[in-house]
This record gives structure tokens, sequence and C-alpha cells, in this order.
């Protein structure tokens, strides 16, 4: 599985089972994987160990990084905190390897480049010891970012309510919403009913876990109050496809899963309709450089008594398709705003330099390694 800095019964890794006793508090592990995240690792690891509730283990675990990732999360190691490493296997592997090392009562996920606000654990756990059901799933407010977390911007979608299983389902396929992985708060009980991370998934891993999550659960439990920031980075991130065939692959089986996961819980024509339009909004992904897909979609399509319209370009682009054809219309429509999202990252990431610059200046003593500065900028997540 490759080198790993602590040993089994290490307690770093979490508190023997041995030591629980009744009416302790439960234990949350905080489980983060990691691949080439340099750059963010630091800030990701102190917004887990800054968790307002006590009793947290965090696991970090490096997926074969080829840049600093390992070095840099080891400076947080503690009896708290393990970091492993492992060859590169890919973030659902890592995932099933953090949980298979983890003790906790809850599962926090947690990407390597994404904020929890200080108290988002705390109120999560709160208002579910309200409802004392462990099948019960807790969610989250989450809005994107860039360098600065304090410009975040929280915009609620329909997932952010209390909801049943299939009526969570149907608004997330039939509406095209999603809710970031970091957002779930997930009891132990629920996890291990819904099984590892699939391993075959390099694209949409996280959708298709947290269907399977919910189908064991009683419902979610929103909880506004606590938040996550989810740090927008470059177009490679693996939730990215792009032009990828693998990845576009794997899409495919997680869309079909999606399907499947729903239908399970109710045959309905509003069921089909969301499968439907679910369909109808990743067309445009496979479309038309994938005839397999696209063929293997309307057969589903014509199953539920529907068709898949070619997919609509925007209109800033739609003219380039009677001149240079749908695909250089395609690429234009993904290009032209990746380089729009890049100048924006560009520009914030400036900005953040001249605020720290400015908070160094203010302070009696320089701060003198990447993860004090990173600690900094985690204190000024905004307040609510």
């Amino acid at each position: 599985m490759g080198q790993s800095n602590v040993r089994p019964g290490d307690p770093r890794v979490g508190p023997l089972a041995s030591s629980v006793v009744p009416m302790m508090k439960p234990l949350v592990s905080i489980l983060i994987s990691a691949y080439n995240a340099e750059e963010w690792i630091a800030e990701t690891i102190q917004s887990a160990v800054r968790q307002t509730w006590p009793r947290k283990e965090i696991i970090i675990v490096d997926d074969g990084s080829k840049d600093r990732t390992a070095e840099v999360a080891s400076r947080f190691t503690s009896k708290g905190v393990s970091v492993i490493s492992t060859e590169n296997r890919g973030a659902a592997a890592a995932r099933n390897y953090a949980l298979r090392l983890s003790q906790g009562d809850y599962i926090q996920w947690l990407d390597a480049d994404d904020l929890l606000a200080p108290d988002k654990i705390e109120r999560q756990l709160s208002a579910l010891r309200e409802i004392n059901n462990p099948r019960t799933l807790a969610s989250c407010s989450w809005a994107y970012f860039n360098y600065r977390p304090q410009r975040a911007r929280f915009v609620p979608t329909n997932l952010w309510q209390d909801l049943a299983p299939v009526e969570w389902l149907l608004k997330k396929m039939g509406e095209n919403l999603h809710m970031q992985t970091a957002t779930w708060l997930t009891s132990r009980d629920l996890v291990e009913g819904a099984g590892p991370w699939d391993v075959r998934l390099i694209s949409d891993d996280d959708g298709e876990y947290f269907c399977r999550v919910l189908l064991g659960s009683a419902g979610t439990r929103f909880v506004k109050e606590a938040r996550v920031f989810y740090r927008v980075t470059s177009f490679n991130r693996w939730s990215y496809v792009g032009n990828s065939d693998r990845k576009k692959d794997a899409l495919l089986l997680s869309m079909k899963l999606h399907m499947q996961y729903l239908r399970s819980l109710e045959e309905s024509d509003r069921v089909d309709q969301a499968c439907l339009a679910y369909m109808q909004n990743w067309f445009i992904t496979f479309y038309p450089e994938r005839p397999d897909i696209v063929a293997e979609l309307q057969d589903l399509a014509s199953r539920l008594h529907g068709r898949l319209q070619p997919p609509r370009l925007r209109w800033k682009y739609a003219w380039l398709r009677p001149i240079f054809g749908w695909s250089t219309a395609k690429r234009a429509q993904r290009a032209l705003p990746k380089l729009k999202d890049s100048l924006i990252t560009h520009w914030d990431k400036s900005m953040r330099r001249l605020e720290d610059a400015k908070l160094i200046n203010m302070c009696e003593e320089p701060r003198t390694t990447t993860a004090s500065a990173s600690a900094q900028n985690v204190n000024r997540l905004p307040e609510d």
C-alpha cells in the first residue's frame, strides 16, 4: 500500500476502541486525500485542526504526489494528525485507505484544497443531536472561492433544505444541482452501509458515492450556519472531464448508477422526467465526439419514453457552428470561460499576496513558515 510514518495502534491514528466510554462525545475523523496539493494543503489542514469540535482525528493520505505535498503536510504531524504516503492509485482509493485507518463515529471528507469554517462540524453535530438518528445525513452551506475565502458568496439552491432521499435525488438530477463533498457529515453506520468509494470512477466519484450514502439514510438535515469553502483551481483537477475519454467513460457509468439508484427508490413519471433531464444536461459532454455514448444515452432515453435533443450552444458561440463545425464551436465554448476563470484566479492570487504582505507588516513578528501564513488566512474566514 505504501510507506507510512505511523504504525497500527499509533495514537496519532485515533483512540483505541477500548478508550471509548459511555456519554463520551463522538469522535470525528477528518479524512483528507491529496495529490499534488503543496500550494493548498497547509491551509486545508489548518481548517481541520481549528475545528471547534474537540474530539477529532485528522488523517491525510498523500496519493503519490510528485510535488512537496507530503513534506508540507508532515509539518502538522502530531498526536491527532497522521500523514500517510501511498503509491498513486487515485482519489477514491486514497479515501478508502484513509477510512480503513479511521476510528471516528462520524466521517468528514475533505479535499486537499478546500476549507471548513471553524465551527462546521460542531454546528452539524449539534443539529444531529436534536434528531438523535444516526442514519440522518448532515449537509451545509457552501460557496466557491479562489484564494480569498472571505470573498466567497453563498448562493442557496433547492438542495439547501431537509429532504427525504428520493426528493434529494430528484432535485439533484432534475435541476442539475449538487452538494460539495465536504458539506456532508456522515455517521459511521451510514458509511459502512454505503460501502467503499468506487475506484472505477475517475470523475464524479463523489456524486455516485453520496447517492449510495443517501440510499441508506433517513434523509438529510441541512445546517445553514455550517459552511464549506470550495476552492476553484486548475481545470486539470480530477473533477474536470474535458476531452478525456477515460473520464467520459467514468461519467457515463456514474450517470447510469445515479439513475439506477433513483429508480430503486421510486418508479414514476416524475422519476423518468428527472432522469431524462439529467441525461440531457450532460449530453453535451459526449456530443458529438463520442457517438457510442450518444447512442447509448439515446437508447436509455427511449426506454423512459423520451428522446434527447441535440445540445444547444450558447448564443455567443452558436455562430461558429455553421462555419467551423460543432466540435470547434464546442471547444470555443469551453475554452473561453476557462481563460476568464484563469484571469480571475490570477487576479485573486495577486490580491491575496498584497493582503498577506500588509498583514506581515502589521505583525510584531514576521511569519516564517508556509504553515503559519496559511493559518493567518484561515483566521480571516468570514464570521456569521
